[in-house]
């Protein structure tokens, strides 16, 4: 016995996705993309394809853009994170899901060290919660039993590789069948359904834990007084 610990993690694995599944890639992406275009924010349009031809550009632009947004706006540092996000996987969380954040976000040539830290920085502030932090192109390589994601290449490579997928619905994934969330709430539901049909039950929030992604901040120790 190598008193090792076990490498697979116990129960129910939640692959998560950032970018437009946990905050508002394009609505931040849009605001420094206006500025650089010299356009009102409201003349590019949300509703957007793959890659955001809508706004005039071309894919060699578009990634050109998101570099610059990157590592000269802090656009990894500034989105807003989409409502309940964090709230959801703390309560997930404590049901037992073993959450895995699944991001392919370090394709930024000599910028890995600035999409690192924001990430980790990012996640920390807003308070949500993780086991794994996992930067991967291949997303259909990662272990999961079922992740939830925007992309439509990775969603379809997800499925080809026998992954259950929740796609978290944006613009651009309208088209696609299956499971489907429009919002935290709802991935919540589908997450809850999953663990039950996956383990036969959905254990309720662990006794004693204070509920929502502000519990750190509220469990402060109380400041002792001089006499």
């Amino acid at each position: 016995m190598s008193g090792l610990p076990d490498a697979q993690p116990p129960g129910f694995v939640l692959g998560v996705d950032i970018d437009g599944v946990c905050c508002d890639y394009v609505g931040e992406l849009r605001h420094i993309v206006a500025k650089h275009k010299g356009v009102p924010t409201e003349s590019l349009t949300r509703e957007v394809s793959w890659g955001c031809k809508e706004w005039g550009i071309d894919q060699e632009e578009f990634d050109d853009l998101h570099r610059k947004a990157v590592l000269e706006h802090d656009l990894l540092l500034n989105m807003k994170p989409h409502d309940g996000v964090a709230d959801t996987l703390w309560r997930l969380s404590d049901a037992g899901v073993w959450i895995r954040i699944v991001t392919h976000r370090l394709y930024v040539n000599w910028g890995h060290e600035t999409t690192a830290s924001h990430t980790v920085r990012w996640l920390d502030e807003m308070r949500i919660p993780y086991r794994d932090l996992c930067f991967l192109a291949e997303k259909s390589s990662v272990e999961v039993d079922a992740m939830v994601e925007d992309a439509p290449h990775n969603i379809e490579r997800l499925r080809a590789a026998g992954k259950i997928v929740i796609i978290f619905e944006q613009p651009f994934n309208r088209y696609l069948p299956g499971l489907r969330a429009r919002n935290w709430a709802e991935v919540e539901e589908i997450v809850s359904d999953l663990v039950t049909q996956r383990t036969g039950s959905f254990p309720l929030q662990l006794p004693g834990l204070p509920s929502g992604a502000d519990r750190l901040v509220r469990r402060k120790p109380e400041s002792s007084s001089e006499a």
